[in-house]
């Protein structure tokens, strides 16, 4: 079974983004569960026409399921995204300071794209590991949902799985060295990403 991972550098307002950090950790987890899988990593530029150009590379190697981390850095929880919307933000530049003229991604298209993947059972799994989750039907209208309704375009007779999730600024030390206790650790969010990507393979092979 091959799983691709992927996340994204920074962009404006981001600097740190801890998705990049996440996708590169995940592959060295050495969990039976994750024995028979070979699980290969990507980090995205942030810009559209970086995921323009990466996404059919991806795709061509005919993984089982894509797995798609984002930063939501004002949201305090995880966020399992259940549709990716035909919609951009033409105010919003990406890190090569470009932006997109239009408010649709792709004019005439539906309103919205339904993910593919079993949300309700991938929230299940990131609340066994206790940490904060949540269902969400807005991924935004930045980089994040772009990716995501581009790679779920790609999806023929609901394959591959593909599950976009959003995850919280994690802990790190402030200029005087205390920690913002009140956010996850790279730790914990690594140990309940896995937990989820255990979930979505099983859910890949059904």
């Amino acid at each position: 079974m091959r799983i691709l991972i992927a996340g994204f550098g920074p962009f404006p307002g981001a600097p740190f983004n801890p998705s990049a950090l996440l996708t590169a950790a995940l592959p060295r987890r050495r969990r039976p569960a994750l024995a028979d899988m070979r699980i290969e990593s990507h980090v995205f530029a942030t810009a559209y026409a970086a995921v323009d150009r990466d996404l059919p590379r991806l795709f061509a190697r005919k993984p089982d399921a894509l797995l798609i981390f984002g930063l939501a850095a004002h949201r305090p929880y995880l966020s399992v995204e259940t549709r990716a919307r035909n919609a951009v933000s033409p105010l919003s530049t990406d890190a090569t300071k470009q932006r997109r003229r239009r408010a649709t991604i792709d004019a005439g298209a539906p309103r919205s794209l339904s993910g593919n993947a079993p949300a309700a059972l991938l929230l299940d799994a990131l609340r066994r590991s206790r940490v904060p989750a949540r269902l969400s039907r807005d991924a935004g209208r930045y980089l994040c949902n772009y990716a995501y309704w581009r790679a779920l375009q790609r999806v023929e007779k609901n394959r591959p799985l593909v599950q976009f999730v959003h995850i919280p600024r994690v802990r790190t030390r402030t200029r005087q060295g205390s920690l913002k206790r009140r956010r996850l650790s790279l730790a914990q969010l690594t140990a309940a990403a896995e937990n989820l990507l255990i979930a979505l393979a099983a859910a890949s092979r059904r």
